[in-house]
């Protein structure tokens, strides 16, 4: 989770904006109220996030063919490669953790959680 961390701080996306977009690659299409009502944010915050990950180029915007007032936001190739990028990232950590001896795994746990706990400076 920290290499996943560090790699979504230098691509500047949070992890509520990676999970719509990861949503969205997966082939949905979603209206704006539908965003705010599944992540729980109000439509002012879901505009937010939606600005910003189509600022970075990983979602698009366009009016509903049954309702020009309505904007439905997909993800884009770029916003789909982002994101096979970061889910190969995953599963590579998740791999490398798997192939260590138990002892190695817990400990690797434990100083996670020390670091974790620690103030940043």
């Amino acid at each position: 989770m920290l290499r996943l961390s560090s790699k979504l701080v230098r691509a500047k996306v949070s992890y509520p904006q990676f999970s719509l977009l990861a949503y969205l690659t997966d082939g949905n299409s979603l209206s704006m109220s539908s965003i705010a009502r599944i992540m729980g944010h109000s439509t002012a915050a879901t505009t937010g996030m939606v600005d910003k990950l189509q600022e970075l180029g990983y979602l698009t915007r366009s009016t509903a063919s049954s309702d020009r007032r309505k904007v439905m936001v997909r993800a884009t190739r770029s916003g789909a490669a982002f994101v096979d990028k970061i889910r190969s990232a995953i599963a590579e950590d998740l791999a490398a953790l798997m192939e260590l001896p138990d002892e190695e795994r817990r400990l690797s746990s434990a100083v996670r959680a020390v670091r974790k706990a620690l103030p940043r400076s």
